[in-house]
C-alpha cells in the first residue's frame, strides 16, 4: 500500500499540471494527447528495464501476458485480473480500478455523469500510453482504448495493428 502511493500521487499532479494549460485555452483533448504520449514514453523506458533479462517473446499473447503479469505489477502493485482475447487482433484487459480516483470532485452546475466520464478520460489516458509504449517497444504496433463500466474498475482493449 505504502508503495502505492508515491505513483498516485505523482499521476495525480501531473494530470493537475497538464490541465493548467487548460485554464490558458489550451482544449480539453490536447490535453488527453499530452497525457496519453507522456504515458507512451514511460512505458516505453518501464519495459526495457523490464526485459532486459528476459528471452524474447514467441508472440503477441506472450507479450501479453507479460504487459498482464510483470508490468502491471511493476507499475500498480496488482496484476490484472482478467485478460480476454479473440486470438486475432483484440484483447480486453480488466482491472479492479486503481486508475480513477473515486473521491475525485465533479462539479455542481453540470451533468454529474458527463464529468465523471471526463475525469476517467484524464486518468485513464496515462495508463493507455503507458500499455501502448510498452507494447510498442517489445514490437506490437497497438491501439489502447480504455472504459470505466461501473467505477472503480476499468476494462483496456489492446487492437493490435498488423505491420
Amino acid at each position: 500500500m505504502a508503495d502505492e502511493a508515491p505513483f498516485q500521487f505523482l499521476h495525480q499532479e501531473l494530470i493537475q499540471y497538464i490541465y493548467k494549460s487548460k485554464e490558458q485555452g489550451e482544449e480539453s483533448g490536447r490535453n488527453i494527447t499530452k497525457l496519453e504520449n507522456l504515458g507512451f514514453r514511460v512505458g516505453q523506458g518501464l519495459i526495457e528495464r523490464l526485459t532486459k533479462d528476459t528471452a524474447r517473446f514467441k508472440d503477441e499473447l506472450d507479450v501479453m501476458k507479460f504487459i498482464c503479469k510483470d508490468f502491471w505489477t511493476s507499475v500498480f502493485r496488482k496484476q490484472i485480473d482478467n485478460l480476454r482475447t479473440n486470438h486475432q487482433v483484440t484483447q480486453q484487459v480488466e482491472t479492479g480500478g486503481q486508475h480513477v480516483p473515486v473521491t475525485e470532485s465533479t462539479p455542481s452546475g453540470g451533468s454529474c455523469l458527463l464529468s465523471l466520464c471526463w475525469t476517467c478520460m484524464k486518468y485513464l489516458a496515462f495508463t493507455c500510453g503507458l500499455v501502448r509504449g510498452a507494447l510498442f517497444s517489445l514490437g506490437v504496433k497497438s491501439i489502447v482504448t480504455a472504459e470505466v463500466s461501473t467505477m472503480p474498475a476499468s476494462k483496456f482493449q489492446v487492437m493490435i495493428q498488423k505491420m
